[in-house]
């Protein structure tokens, strides 16, 4: 599901925590949290039109997290169901930058907020450019081709 926020289109997705995401006291783990993000840039890609296992696969292109960061506000529990809120933040050809919001389902309680950023690799785990076919799903305009004389 879509939504927009102060201007910001989030893609939502739901997740019920799981007992294996939660300590003895029945509170998700911290590190959780970045596999929710996972979860949501899955489903932004998705929700936008394209598989990343295809970009992996069919354009040999990575996007590897050089940055992430969570700001935890409350906890999540066991048998919880979440939304997890997924939005694209900024983008180049080279870097792709996306923004978290893991709100309680129930009562759309704000849990924890972040961000995340991508270097685009090739193969061999180099920096490459996002293939022109990919650009519009992340709002970048067509690359210029260089016009022979």
């Amino acid at each position: 599901m879509s939504r927009k926020r102060g201007g910001t289109d989030f893609v939502e997705t739901t997740v019920n925590v799981r007992y294996a995401e939660t300590d003895q006291m029945g509170i998700v783990y911290y590190a959780n949290y970045l596999v929710w993000f996972e979860v949501g840039r899955v489903a932004w890609c998705k929700a936008k039109g394209f598989h990343y296992a295809e970009m992996e696969s069919g354009d040999g292109r990575f996007l590897m997290v050089a940055e992430a960061s969570c700001r935890y506000k409350a906890p999540a529990r066991f048998e919880e169901d979440i939304v997890v809120r997924t939005a694209l933040a900024k983008a180049t050809d080279r870097v792709i930058r996306y923004q978290y919001e893991i709100c309680r389902k129930s009562t759309g309680q704000l849990l924890a907020a972040g961000q995340t950023a991508h270097v685009v690799t090739d193969i061999n785990f180099r920096p490459a450019r996002l293939p022109d076919h990919y650009r519009h799903y992340f709002s970048l305009p067509p690359r210029r081709m260089a016009i022979d004389d």
